[in-house]
């Protein structure tokens, strides 16, 4: 994303009055209100198509607040990127600009476009200078604004699918709660399958892929390559005894949990007890590194054109993960791990985020990394190929 705006047309937007696409902060102080407008910017209730603003920094009178405007600061703006409660992730650049004379910090909000957007299980819009609830027209609005042709294959639905192919009470009673604030779900008189449509589960008819993976009664019916395949292996070569093998399968939920545990008891542990010292325990890997690079593994990787699992292979040396398809996007080898992050599976990513199982998003990677420097475990290494993208997590010492 390029900055859409020169300084004088910044000065301009602060010398006018506050509109649909600009917003005035005189400081960070309230970072609610600061993601409400985001939510509300990144859903353009008016269709206006501009990029929106939100100076931090300046006065409702536009008038300089003086705010020292420290990396910090710009840090945690943009850190409202990616802390999962803006969903799906808009959009957005944070910028220190010095606007006639004045220091301030500048939040770009692009129009989203797979709306509604919701902070925090609610959809907010920006009416004039105003944000606001979204009401159900405003939601029915946004919702029929998606054009079904430019989604990723994960929002897209599926002709030949019906709704009775979801288990549509475990959507009703067990994810709607996670996904939408419980205060709008009280006051909201929707009918269920309009709040469906708003979740980017169906569109009104038909279930979408990301539905249908994630609360479908036969998931590999649609996707025969949506499961996790796990090998143990007595050595370091692929053709070494098999020690144990699984196969995790079901809805995506029930795949993330079955893999949690998989995971956990494979993981070997020494305990070193020495005269006079406490006991100590040492993990070959530390499970949550493992946890998150097979997460990561299973919300990027590609579902259309393969029906190939994502697969680990337990060495005695290593663990190896591979997942279909290579990286996507904006994603380089050069960035990856730098909490850069692009999305093949928007709505993946969103459902396993309501779930439990993708707390910050583009950190992944740098957690597992972390974790694994902390136990003793040497870098991972990535492999990364047009058609796959393995990475190998060595023992520790």
């Amino acid at each position: 994303m390029t900055t859409p705006y020169s300084d004088a047309e910044l000065e301009s937007m602060l010398a006018d009055l506050e509109s649909d696409f600009v917003e005035r902060k005189e400081s960070a102080v309230k970072a609610d209100a600061i993601k409400r407008n985001i939510c509300a910017l990144a859903n353009d209730r008016p269709g206006q198509g501009r990029t929106g603003v939100v100076f931090v920094g300046v006065r409702d009178d536009g008038t300089c607040a003086h705010l020292d405007i420290t990396d910090d600061l710009l840090k945690r703006l943009a850190q409202m990127h990616d802390d999962g409660s803006i969903l799906p992730l808009p959009s957005m650049i944070v910028q220190k600009r010095c606007l006639g004379g004045c220091p301030v910090a500048v939040v770009f909000v692009e129009p989203a476009p797979d709306t509604p957007v919701r902070y925090r299980g609610r959809t907010y819009v920006r009416i004039g200078p105003t944000v606001r609830l979204a009401s159900p027209a405003d939601e029915q609005l946004l919702t029929e604004r998606r054009r079904a042709g430019d989604r990723p294959f994960d929002l897209r639905p599926v002709a030949d699918a019906r709704l009775d192919d979801l288990d549509l009470e475990h959507v009703r009673n067990q994810y709607v709660p996670l996904a939408v604030d419980g205060e709008i779900l009280e006051r909201n008189d929707r009918p269920f399958i309009q709040q469906m449509r708003s979740l980017r589960l169906s569109d009104g008819e038909h279930p979408t892929w990301g539905a249908l993976l994630a609360f479908g009664n036969d998931p590999r019916f649609w996707l025969p390559g949506a499961y996790v395949q796990f090998l143990r292996l007595d050595g370091d070569a692929i053709t070494d005894p098999i020690r144990h093998q699984k196969m995790l399968a079901g809805r995506l939920g029930e795949v993330l949990g079955q893999l949690s545990e998989v995971l956990a008891l494979n993981v070997s542990i020494r305990t070193d007890v020495r005269s006079g010292a406490r006991e100590q325990q040492f993990p070959d890997y530390p499970v949550e590194a493992l946890r998150q690079l097979a997460y990561n593994a299973i919300m990027h990787r590609s579902y259309d054109g393969t029906n190939t699992p994502v697969r680990i292979h337990w060495f005695a040396d290593r663990v190896e993960i591979s997942s279909p398809g290579g990286l996507y996007g904006r994603m380089t080898p050069d960035n990856l791990g730098d909490g850069d992050t692009d999305y093949r599976n928007p709505l993946v990513a969103e459902v396993m985020h309501h779930l439990g199982f993708a707390q910050r998003f583009g950190l992944g990677l740098k957690l597992a990394s972390d974790a694994l420097a902390k136990n003793g475990n040497p870098e991972p290494d990535f492999d990364l190929q047009p058609t796959h993208v393995r990475v190998t997590v060595k023992a520790a010492p």
